[in-house]
């Protein structure tokens, strides 16, 4: 690569070009055509270099050379003819990243154009003919026009500029240029105000994080900005760069504040980093630093990723990134602390400042946990964790040097050690500490001690899932559940989640709790079925930690039913008496499986990212807990009541509706009703949809609308005549308005009159309290019943246009799951796909045609991706077991899932 770009170098004159011509402005049209034709050659030369294997620096390094190149012809053309005394006292300057030499393929030329005495008009020209080159080669540049005094009041004024002139490097030889530049210039920005500026540099490193991001486990991470990404490695080596008067990482290694090692490590993250950066902007068709899911895949193919059984090629390849951008966050915090803490203060008489010694060779001095010897942890590993006992007992931090010290000895917890009672009695009294567990995990994952300790825990480390539903990889949103437990603990939920709160502080065994939140997604290291594969691994953790053999079977129960209550609540008949019947089942007769299992789905789903939780599932689930609860607890006393439970419901209702409407039309009304029905409500609920129904009188249709803000839903009953496809009809008009239904429960009676409770939300996950939208939803439903309105073009309408679709996202395969073993009235159907408008009325308007009659539907969508299910009897009110006819039922159903 190099011997071609040094032959295409030499051949690459612009001088030439001039001399041919009579003047600089006569010349212009070949000189721009003549930087073209060097520039996309190059570029695409690069391009194969950097496909063919080259490593990110001599992408970089290539990269730089070729604008380096670029820029001195323009500089020597467009000083072309100008007076050779002015010209004289300029030079031109490479700023930021093109300063320090690490140009990816978009990125920006920061160009100073530099004068001393006398140059101000050659520098002023030169730059006025150079950049309109630049800018019609379609080149982002950042320029500046500066003498000595200039670049001195904008550094003083501005922290960017004072940044940028820090990496500044020179591209035309002139040394008396550069010498004044040194000497009246860089002095000062690198000398003056050090504290300011590196105190202006942490607060602009914190706003940062504010704005792209504070995790570097983001989904789709931005590799220049986020977290982990090459600014945080600038930022911390701008710091040092300030702190300790040094030009290169090179320097910080001759002057004692960095080793050998720990500069060839942030090498080779930025190696690393660089590599992924170039790839991303050869792919972009315009600059973005953001590695988006459109991106992902193919980087990964790039990087010579491939699908095994325990991932997919980009969920290995984010993995990968994720646990690199851990460890260069690692890195520039160490170099920014090593610039930033203050020296040993003297023992003094404030307590803050007094050393106290604490056991085991540790001490606390200024809030912070220190050992007293290197020794220490070579002579007991399991002092390790004796350290954040004791700095969570202490409500202090681990100093600087311990954390080091920590990460250069943890390849001392072998087998050995981690069955060691000194090291789990430790871990284990952190767990039922009651302040600062969270923080103490989330610093045991930080200095990888979780990873030594729990070698199973090594397995999620930075596990990503591709797609738009996990926010964060497995390990991180493992500790924010533990947060959401510890919440509910500290009160921070009294409010808003009472019966949780109460619950959680009724739980005998915290640090059993905590070690099934913590482990809970332990097999998504491991492939597919991922609670049957971590419950699989609890034996042995458990037998590690000491756990008896009764919170050993507990913690495995937890892990291995982790989504079970998910499931059953967002996707069961909650109605159904053998859907509470066989989850009860499930928690062995003990009501503290169920209260713990509640607590750890409720931090589970409130943990996998910001617009995962709603009310309304908190809501289904604590309707599960109740009802199992009741179960548990009242055993057959609670199913003796049922028929007592509808004699009395009937009397009430009775002779409530009796106040408004005829004995004979209220008779035959209730006579009507199915059991199924009447324990589905209480009576208030089952009077109010009556007087509904039996009001209606000759109208299409009667609708009331009952808004649950605090949930977040609004409720919707439907009274009208049954007819064929019914409930698509619905869909379909709910869906042409912008409103998604969360749940239906559909109740035919015998005479033909049909009640639909419906649970919806707005597109924003809100109530939909527009009464006029009401109004209008009300008239095209009735309509649409009528005959005189029709759906495809109500659908139509809400079409979204071409240039409005939104970008590529991971999809899974769409999946059809038939049982007839979940209900012991109805055939289930679940159905998983790719969200779109309409779909719900596709699927609905299918079964239809299939000749199928839904009872219940239960509508899930997880971002992008829809989970929804079908309770469904054919026209004579039986299951379908016939296999031809099943078969068809998936087969429609995928086809209608297809459509676009």
């Amino acid at each position: 690569m190099n011997k071609i770009f040094q032959r295409d170098i030499a051949q690459f004159d612009l001088l030439a070009l001039l001399n041919q011509a009579g003047s600089f402005e006569d010349a212009r049209p070949q000189l721009l055509e003549a930087s073209r034709n060097f520039l996309n050659l190059q570029t695409a030369a690069i391009c194969r270099f950097h496909r063919s294997g080259a490593g990110g620096r001599a992408v970089t390094q290539a990269l730089t050379l070729l604008f380096d190149t670029l820029n001195r012809q323009l500089y020597s053309a467009a000083a072309w003819q100008v007076e050779s005394t002015s010209v004289a006292h300029c030079s031109l300057f490479a700023l930021g990243g093109y300063g320090r030499s690490e140009m990816n393929p978009r990125s920006d030329l920061d160009l100073m154009f530099y004068y001393t005495e006398g140059g101000k008009q050659a520098a002023e020209k030169i730059s006025d003919r150079m950049l309109y080159l630049l800018w019609d080669l379609n080149l982002d540049v950042g320029y500046s026009v500066r003498s000595a005094s200039d670049c001195l009041e904008q550094a003083s004024q501005d922290i960017t500029v004072r940044t940028a002139m820090l990496d500044a490097r020179f591209l035309i030889e002139n040394l008396p240029v550069w010498n004044d530049f040194f000497a009246r210039v860089f002095r000062h920005v690198q000398g003056d105000n050090t504290q300011n500026f590196i105190k202006a540099k942490l607060e602009e490193n914190q706003e940062r994080r504010r704005k792209y991001g504070s995790s570097v486990y983001l989904l789709e991470p931005n590799i220049k900005e986020g977290e982990g990404g090459l600014r945080d490695l600038h930022a911390a080596l701008w710091i040092a760069q300030i702190k300790f008067k040094a030009r290169s990482l090179c320097d910080l290694v001759v002057k004692g504040v960095l080793n050998g090692k720990e500069a060839e490590e942030i090498e080779s993250a930025y190696d690393f980093l660089w590599k992924i950066r170039n790839e991303l902007h050869f792919l972009a068709t315009r600059k973005s630093d953001q590695i988006q899911f459109d991106h992902q895949s193919k980087i990964a193919d790039f990087l010579g990723y491939k699908d095994n059984k325990r991932a997919p090629a980009v969920e290995q390849f984010m993995q990968n990134y994720y646990t690199h951008a851990a460890f260069v966050e690692h890195l520039a915090s160490s170099l920014i602390i090593k610039a930033t803490q203050r020296d040993e203060a003297k023992p003094g008489v404030l307590g803050f400042f007094v050393r106290r010694n604490l056991e085991d060779g540790f001490s606390i001095l200024r809030g912070e946990i220190r050992c007293d010897s290197d020794e220490r942890f070579r002579e007991n590993p399991a002092l390790i964790m004796k350290a954040f006992e004791l700095a969570q007992r202490h409500d202090a931090e681990l100093s600087v040097s311990l954390k080091l010290h920590i990460r250069e000895n943890l390849n001392l917890i072998n087998d050995r050690v981690r069955r060691s009672k000194e090291i789990n009695e430790s871990f284990l009294r952190i767990l039922r500490y009651p302040k600062r567990v969270g923080s103490s995990l989330r610093q045991m994952h930080h200095l990888h001690l979780l990873n030594h300790f729990i070698p199973e825990f090594k397995r999620i480390f930075c596990k990503v899932q591709f797609d738009l539903y996990h926010i964060y990889t497995v390990d991180i949103h493992s500790l924010f559940a533990i947060e959401e437990i510890c919440r509910l603990w500290e009160g921070e939920y009294d409010t808003d989640y009472p019966l949780l709160a109460r619950l959680a502080k009724d739980v005998a065994k915290r640090e059993l709790l905590l070690l099934a939140v913590l482990l809970h997604d332990i097999g998504k290291g491991e492939g597919k079925d991922h609670a049957t594969q971590g419950a699989s691994m609890i034996p042995t953790i458990a037998r590690r930690l000491g756990l008896n053999r009764e919170d050993s079977l507990r913690l495995q129960f937890l892990v291995q039913n982790h989504l079970a209550m998910v499931h059953i609540s967002q996707r069961r008949d909650l109605h159904d008496r053998r859907t509470i019947t066989d989850f009860a089942a499930r928690m062995s007769g003990m009501s503290e499986n169920l209260r713990m299992l509640y607590l750890l789905t409720f931090a589970d789903v409130r943990s996998v990212g910001p617009d995962v939780w709603s009310e309304w599932k908190g809501q289904l689930l604590q309707e599960l807990y109740e009802k199992t609860y009741d179960l548990l607890e009242k055993g057959d006393f609670f199913h003796e009541k049922r028929s007592e439970k509808v004699r009395n419901r009937k009397r009430k209702v009775r002779s409530a509706l009796l106040e408004d409407f005829p004995d004979s039309r209220v008779n035959r009304c209730i006579a009507n009703l199915s059991t199924r029905y009447l324990l589905s409500y209480h009576s208030v609920e089952i009077i109010k949809h009556l007087q509904l129904s039996l009001g209606r009188g000759k109208q299409t249709l009667a609708l009331d609308v009952e808004q649950h803000s605090e949930h977040n839903y609004t409720q919707v009953t439907l009274a009208t005549l049954d007819s064929p496809g019914l409930f698509a009809q619905i869909a379909g008009v709910m869906s042409a308005h912008a409103i998604n239904i969360l749940g239906a429960q559909i109740h035919t009676r015998k005479n033909g009159l049909v009640l639909d409770v419906l649970q919806v939300d707005s597109a924003t996950g809100a109530a939909v309290e527009d009464a006029e939208k009401w109004q209008r939803v009300e008239r095209d439903l009735a309509g649409v019943l009528e005959g005189r309105v029709f759906i495809e073009d109500l659908l139509a309408r809400k079409k979204i246009p071409g240039f409005m679709l939104k970008r590529e996202k991971p999809q899974r395969p769409s999946r059809i799951d038939i049982s007839n073993d979940v209900s012991d009235q109805y055939t289930v159907i679940d159905i998983y796909a790719h969200d779109r408008i309409g779909l719900l009325y596709d699927i609905t308007h299918t079964l239809t045609e299939l000749g199928l009659y839904i009872a219940v539907s239960k509508i899930s969508t997880k971002v992008d991706q829809a989970a929804d299910v079908f309770y469904v009897r054919d026209i004579f009110g039986q299951k379908i077991g016939q296999p031809e006819k099943l078969q068809k039922i998936e087969d429609d159903l995928l086809a209608c899932l297809e459509l676009a």
